[in-house]
C-alpha cells in the first residue's frame, strides 16, 4: 500500500452516508486518500482547491446538484487548469441532453447499483494521469 504521500487523492461528493464509507472504505483498503462530502456546495469549495486527483460526484445530492458542481468546474465558463478527473456517479437514468453534457465534462459515468466497491476500486486503477 502508498504511503499518504504518494497516495491518489479521493474526493467522494457523496450524500448518502452509507454509500460513501463503502467506497471510502474500500478505496482506502487500495491505498487511495479518500475525503467523503456530503452535499454540493461544500463538495464543490473543496473540489477548486484543486488538491485531488479523483472526484467521484453523484448527480443527486443536496446544496448544489452534481450538475451545478460539474458545469462549475469543467464548464464553458471555467479555466482549463483543473486536473481532478471527475467520475459521476449515480443510480438515476438520465434523459439524452443531460447524459452528452454529463459526457462532455466528466472523465466517466459509473452507475452506482451495476458497481461494487471493488470494481469501482478496480475501475479507478485504470484512470490515466
Amino acid at each position: 500500500m502508498p504511503d499518504q504521500s504518494t497516495a491518489k487523492k479521493v474526493l467522494c461528493i457523496e450524500d448518502e452516508y452509507f454509500i460513501g464509507e463503502l467506497y471510502e472504505r474500500a478505496l482506502r483498503k487500495a491505498g487511495y486518500d479518500v475525503t467523503v462530502v456530503l452535499n454540493g456546495t461544500d463538495g464543490l469549495d473543496i473540489a477548486r482547491t484543486n488538491q485531488y486527483d479523483i472526484i467521484l460526484l453523484d448527480l443527486m445530492i443536496p446544496g448544489l446538484t452534481g450538475m451545478e458542481v460539474l458545469r462549475a468546474l469543467r464548464g464553458p465558463d471555467t479555466t482549463s487548469d483543473f486536473k481532478s478527473k471527475i467520475i459521476i456517479t449515480t443510480n438515476l437514468d438520465q434523459d439524452e441532453a443531460t447524459k452528452a453534457e454529463v459526457e462532455s465534462h466528466a472523465d466517466g459515468y459509473l452507475i452506482k447499483a451495476a458497481i461494487t466497491p471493488k470494481e469501482l476500486v478496480a475501475y479507478l486503477d485504470t484512470l490515466q494521469f
